[in-house]
């Protein structure tokens, strides 16, 4: 008797399932992904208690005949790919014709379709049709899915708590959404509408539905292109920044993918704006021809492969670094505004309160900038600082919602002027747009930062002698690693050789080395080589040495200096080529408006003024 015979089709499903229908944001995904490629411009997406008992999703788009009903549960049946050339031209969102046969066997399902004639109404339990007749005559379909994994107890087992599935959902909904602006998105749990988008093609507005007004008003609109790829899209300022990767979203031809490459670039891209441990919000859409990518890497299809990589990424971190050396970045404290009641007879109830006249003005006011974007979705639109209308300002010079427009190809900063010290840490400023305060301690850091990076991106061989050389014993390890990078240190203005067994001697050092911190800094110099990774390269060395002598030879917190040197570092931070962060990405300087202290002292509004 034969060992080897096919498997049943219901249990071939049931396996496939395993990796198709991970979760309850795996079924989601793949009946969503269905509604767009059917043409739907409105999905909604119905959960009771996140999915886990009942999924509906209700699309009017093209919908499906009965004979198609019945065979798009059947294993490997597609609309989507005709013969072996279209695998590798794949413009659909989906392809397989695994999804909803693996869905069908571990779940019970209802299908209710039609093209616009007559419908047709499909119920299934466990892969099986148990009901099939006519149904209603609207275009569309609705998908209905109704205790996921009843037939399988290990998997259900294993679903996670509720919260962390509906999380899992939602993220998946927000990312589809930015994918496709031009989709009216709805996702409702338990009769509590979590997203409604408007489907109006407006990235922004999509970003403002899904992160809120603040995130939206500092999203800066990037594009670049070249002869394969065209990315566009919105990053954030980066004094907006989140605890998760998750934030940074990569969208290939309108699809959500996961590329850890993409992501590391795209933070890279934002090393000393931001703290390390901190990653930005980034909505990024790649548009290159199907032919170049292969997306039937995993039946997720959320790994891809792309071709001609390189230039993709270098694309990206370009783009990205460009408009960030561009952009005036001082972070602008807001004073929020609280609503004031004249009497009793105004009071209405929460639920349906009319927003404040300067809540009003600025949701008009990103209203009016959503609109001019829809025109062009690139344009370099700013978020004004005011939001009374009393305020509004009537050059665009003074919109600007960071600080006022100053002349960005040397001083990047403006004029400002020191009037004293808070804690013998902050530095106060002030001129006729607002007060500025100061981080003493991250400004000398950013100073020193690229005077250090200029001194060894540019090393001119002057070098010190050192009347007591310096000799450092190592292990076995880090004598190696010393040793093959002499010519590094030489090229900088070493004198360095080998001493006996496993140790160095040092007989000279570059000039720019501060005085009186030699040995210590020349020690923390051989460190950084020593803990470079595997692949060592002199831009990361030149980076980490550069960052540790600007933090060791800044001014600390709590150090009193005088006015004459405070004045010093506020110049020479302004000729900073990015003065805004120290190069941990800690902000240097942060703004408070002229209507932002009026406002903490009730002096601006709609009260009279005295």
């Amino acid at each position: 008797m034969a060992k080897i015979h096919v498997m049943d089709e219901i249990l071939a499903n049931k396996i496939a399932a395993g990796e198709v229908v991970e979760r309850c944001s795996s079924v989601v995904k793949e009946l969503v992904e269905n509604s767009i490629d059917a043409g739907a411009t409105e999905i909604k997406i119905e959960l009771q208690e996140a999915g886990t008992k009942e999924i509906k999703v209700t699309d009017n788009g093209s919908g499906m005949g009965e004979e198609d009903a019945v065979l798009a549960f059947s294993r490997h049946a597609t609309s989507k790919l005709l013969d072996e050339d279209d695998l590798y031209r794949i413009d659909t969102l989906g392809f397989r014709g695994e999804a909803l046969p693996s869905i069908a066997s571990v779940s019970k399902v209802t299908l209710e379709t039609s093209t616009g004639d007559v419908g047709t109404f499909l119920r299934m339990e466990g892969g099986h049709v148990v009901e099939k007749h006519s149904g209603n005559a609207r275009k569309g379909t609705i998908m209905t899915i109704s205790d996921l994994f009843y037939n399988t107890p290990a998997r259900l087992k294993h679903m996670k708590s509720l919260y962390t599935e509906l999380a899992n959902i939602t993220d998946y909904v927000d990312k589809i959404a930015l994918s496709h602006s031009d989709i009216k998105f709805i996702l409702v749990n338990n009769d509590h509408v979590l997203l409604n988008t408007d489907g109006s093609n407006n990235l922004l507005k999509t970003l403002k539905a899904i992160y809120g007004l603040e995130v939206a008003k500092r999203m800066v609109a990037v594009h670049q292109e070249d002869d394969d790829y065209v990315v566009e899209g919105f990053i954030s300022l980066p004094e907006v920044h989140r605890s998760s990767r998750s934030h940074m979203i990569t969208l290939v031809n309108g699809r959500v993918v996961r590329n850890m490459e993409l992501n590391r670039i795209i933070n890279e891209s934002y090393h000393s704006f931001k703290p390390d441990n901190r990653y930005p919000i980034v909505v990024l859409n790649i548009t290159v021809d199907p032919s170049l990518i292969d997306v039937n890497i995993h039946p997720t299809k959320m790994d891809i492969k792309f071709s001609k990589f390189e230039e993709l990424k270098t694309l990206i971190s370009t783009m990205i670094k460009d408009i960030l050396h561009k952009k005036t970045l001082i972070p602008h404290v807001e004073v929020p505004v609280k609503e004031t009641v004249s009497s009793s007879d105004d009071k209405t109830s929460s639920d349906n309160q009319t927003p404040s006249k300067p809540q009003y003005v600025e949701q008009q006011l990103f209203i009016e900038r959503t609109v001019q974007e829809d025109e062009n979705p690139y344009a370099k639109v700013e978020t004004p600082l005011f939001i009374n209308e009393e305020l509004v300002p009537s050059t665009q010079e003074e919109v600007d919602y960071i600080t006022p427009v100053v002349n960005e190809k040397k001083e990047r900063l403006p004029e400002m002027y020191p009037v004293g010290v808070v804690h013998g840490t902050y530095i106060i400023c002030q001129n006729d747009q607002g007060m500025y305060m100061i981080d003493q301690h991250a400004a000398k850091e950013r100073v020193n930062y690229e005077y250090y990076m200029k001194k060894l991106g540019n090393p001119n061989q002057a070098s010190i002698s050192l009347l007591f050389p310096i000799t450092m014993e190592c292990s076995n390890s880090e004598f190696i690693i010393l040793r093959e990078h002499f010519d590094v240190l030489r090229d900088l203005g070493f004198t360095i050789d080998e001493f006996g067994v496993n140790s160095i001697i040092i007989k000279a050092h570059p000039a720019w080395i501060p005085k009186d911190y030699e040995e210590q800094a020349i020690r923390k110099i051989l460190d950084v080589i020593i803990h470079c990774d595997k692949n060592f390269s002199i831009e990361k060395f030149n980076e980490r040495t550069a960052t540790m002598l600007s933090c060791k030879m800044a001014i600390k917190a709590n150090m009193k200096i005088s006015m004459e040197e405070i004045e010093q570092l506020i110049d020479d931070l302004r000729n900073c080529d990015n003065p805004f962060n120290c190069p941990h990405g800690r902000p240097t300087v942060i703004y408070y408006s002229n209507y932002d202290l009026e406002k903490l002292f009730k002096r601006s509004g709609f009260e009279n003024k005295v």
